[in-house]
C-alpha cells in the first residue's frame, strides 16, 4: 500500500472524486486549491483532496474509495496518513450530508459534529443530491482535533 501526492493533472482522477461529490463544477472550486493524494494498493483504491484553511486548520474537501473496496480500511488509512503528513494540523474539518453511513465512518475516524450550513446542497448544486435514498439539504461539518 502506497499513498502519494499528485502533482500533475488532478483531473485524471476526477471519476473517483465524483463518487463523493457528484457535481464537477463543485469539485473545480477546490481541486486546484487543494492537495490531492491517492492510495495505491495494486491500483488506485482511494483518493482525497485537502486544503489548508488557516494556520493549523485543514479541510478534507473530498475523500472517495472505489465502491468494491469500501469498508476495508482504505478511507481510515487515508485520514490517518493526512494527520501524519500535516504535522501542523491541529484541526481537520470535513463537510458532508446527513447520511448515516457517512457520518458513522467519520465518527469511527474520530470526528465529531462542529456546525451546520443550512440548505447548502439546495443552494449550491444544480440538481437534488441523494445519498442512501435521502435528499441532502444541510452540510454537516465535522471536526477532529489533536
Amino acid at each position: 500500500m502506497n499513498i502519494r501526492k499528485i502533482t500533475g493533472d488532478k483531473k485524471e482522477y476526477i471519476d473517483l472524486l465524483l463518487l463523493a461529490d457528484e457535481q464537477e463544477s463543485m469539485i473545480d472550486n477546490y481541486l486546484e486549491l487543494g492537495e490531492m493524494f491517492i492510495l495505491d494498493d495494486n491500483g488506485v483504491k482511494a483518493e482525497c483532496v485537502i486544503t489548508r484553511e488557516a494556520e493549523g486548520i485543514y479541510e478534507l474537501k473530498n475523500i472517495a474509495v472505489v465502491p468494491n473496496c469500501q469498508r476495508k480500511g482504505y478511507g481510515k488509512r487515508m485520514i490517518e496518513f493526512l494527520f501524519s503528513y500535516y504535522k501542523d494540523c491541529k484541526t481537520m474539518l470535513v463537510g458532508t450530508g446527513d447520511c448515516h453511513s457517512t457520518l458513522s465512518f467519520y465518527n469511527i475516524c474520530g470526528f465529531t459534529e462542529s456546525h451546520r450550513i443550512k440548505n447548502f446542497f439546495i443552494d449550491n448544486y444544480d440538481h437534488p443530491i441523494f445519498e442512501d435514498g435521502n435528499q441532502l439539504v444541510d452540510m454537516i461539518y465535522l471536526k477532529r482535533e489533536r
